[in-house]
This record gives structure tokens, sequence and C-alpha cells, in this order.
């Protein structure tokens, strides 16, 4: 204690226990000082953006972002899958749900390893209604949101069923779009809620598995390269662990947005769609874009490259 006194003694004339106090608020100073500077560091430093499909297949994705841990850490933009690929191409979001068809159109991408929108068989939420049998279809409104489910559309029908078909875009109004065309092609939350009256419906997926015997993935999270994506991984991967771990609670309450009863909902989320990236997974994805070159759908075929 006599140490500290003569330490503290000859500070500006002090006293040695008002050196101390003096010395005390200056740390306390130097301590808020500092917490003040690495929050306003954290507020210099960006957001990372994320764009998002905004279909009830997305939401498992994102429950961690909008209700768990990661909440906040991430600037979330809601949109339809042409846009998400637009704005990441753009590089108005560093990531997004992206079709994957997009992924090959785009130059430097890497793809957020082992989450992706697949199904193993029927997906229920793309779907071609049609007011003929599939062998009869010479032209189809597409939903003009749609890239990878177009592109899927196409694919089957020249290399299956050997049908050159017209499409054209347009809203995702089932009764008028049938009103253009002999068949009309909807995907995501108006597909799954549709319940008109229509000769034929066919699931894509179911159809893809039924040529192929392979899943379909529909869309996976992506980036460029120089985004190093691979730092977010586990936050992403918690996340959809977390909304997978609370699919009552997003059944209950998107069951009602859709027209849908919440057991409905919770059997799309769990069984008609598949979040994982798997080797199965991998060889259909690959299958797909090794046909969609074949139609001329895309220039070429570039590899999977995983952050």
């Amino acid at each position: 204690m006599r140490a500290q006194e003569e330490k503290f003694r000859g500070v500006r004339g002090l006293p040695a226990k008002s050196a101390q106090r003096s010395a005390a608020r200056v740390d306390s100073l130097a301590g808020w000082a500092r917490i003040i500077v690495c929050g306003a560091l954290i507020l210099l430093v960006p957001m990372l953006k994320v764009s998002v499909v905004q279909y009830l297949n997305t939401v498992p994705m994102i429950w961690g972002m909008l209700r768990g841990e990661q909440q906040g850490k991430y600037e979330l933009e809601f949109t339809t899958p042409a846009a998400c690929a637009d704005a990441v191409r753009q590089r108005t979001a560093d990531i997004g749900i992206v079709p994957v068809i997009e992924y090959q159109r785009m130059e430097r991408m890497q793809i957020l390893a082992g989450i992706s929108i697949a199904a193993k068989d029927e997906v229920k939420s793309v779907l071609l209604l049609s007011k003929v049998p599939i062998a009869k279809i010479q032209n189809v409104a597409v939903d003009n949101s749609s890239r990878t489910s177009a592109a899927l559309l196409r694919v089957l029908m020249r290399k299956f069923y050997s049908r050159f078909i017209s499409v054209r875009p347009a809203a995702p109004r089932p009764e008028e779009m049938l009103k253009q065309a002999d068949a009309a092609l909807v995907i995501g939350d108006v597909a799954l809620s549709y319940n008109g009256d229509v000769p034929e419906i066919y699931d894509l997926a179911a159809e893809w598995k039924k040529c192929t015997g392979l899943p379909f993935v529909f869309a996976f999270w992506a980036g460029h390269e120089d985004a190093k994506l691979g730092k977010y991984r586990e936050d992403f991967e918690d996340s959809l662990r977390f909304g997978l771990a609370h699919v009552d609670e997003i059944a209950a309450e998107y069951a009602p947005k859709l027209n849908m009863k919440p057991p409905g909902v919770k059997n799309y989320l769990t069984r008609n769609i598949d979040y994982s990236l798997d080797e199965e997974n991998r060889k259909g994805l690959r299958l797909f874009y090794k046909l969609a070159r074949e139609a001329g759908i895309i220039p070429v075929e570039k590899d999977l490259y995983f952050a």
C-alpha cells in the first residue's frame, strides 16, 4: 500500500488517495473510449447483403437470421428467383439464393457448400398445368420470375418428349396464363397453393426423377468468389438448422398466408423439399447442366466450385 501511495503522491501534487481516484476515473474513461471506438468500427463494417427468394421453401434457410442467433448480422432483401440472380450478378447483393441455371451464366462464382433447395422426387411447387397431355403441348406460358424451372421444362420436353415448344413469359396468374397457351408453368407459392381445375398437372421434379432416376436441385446459396463466402458457412448452416428445428412454428405462421393447413406446410418443408447438397443431388445437378448445354440453353458446362 505504501508503495502505491508513493507512486501517486507526486501526481500534480495530489494526495495519494485523490491521485488514485483520478487514475481510476482516467482508466474508466479509457475503457469507455475503447468500447465506443469498437462500436464505431462495427458500424463502419457493412453487413453482408443477402438476397432471398420470397417463397415458403426459403423460410427455414433464413429462420435463424429472422428469429435466431444470426438475427441482425445480415442485411436481407426479399425478391423473386430471377431478381435474386440479377442482384448477385450486379453485385447489389453479396450472396443470394441463386437459381442453379444462373450459376452457369455468371463468372467467378462460388457455391456455399452443403445447402440447396432440391427435391428427391415430387416437389409440389414447380407445376406444369396443361389443357392437353404433355406429349401434345406446343406452347407454354412461363412464370416470368422463373429461370431454372423454365430451363428444366425445355430440357424435359426436348430430351425426353422430343417436343420443341415455344415459351412466352407471363405474370404468375394461372388462369390468365392458360388463356394464352396450351400449358402454364407456375412455381413457388403460386404452384403450392394452386387449387384450380385443369385437365393435366405435371410436377416437374417428379418428371425429372421418372426420366433420370435422380433428384433435382433448383437453387443454392452462391456469390462471387471475392466475397469469401466460406467464412459465413457456419452461420448459414446454423440458420437452416434452427429453421428445421422450428418447422412447426414456421408452419403455423405461414399456413394461413397460403390458405393451407399447418400439417401440409410442414410436410412440404420436410418431405418435398430437401435442403442438402449431397452427392446424389450433385449428380442430378451435373446431369441437368449437361443436358442444358446439349439443348443450347447454356453455351458451356462449368464445374461446381464451393466456398
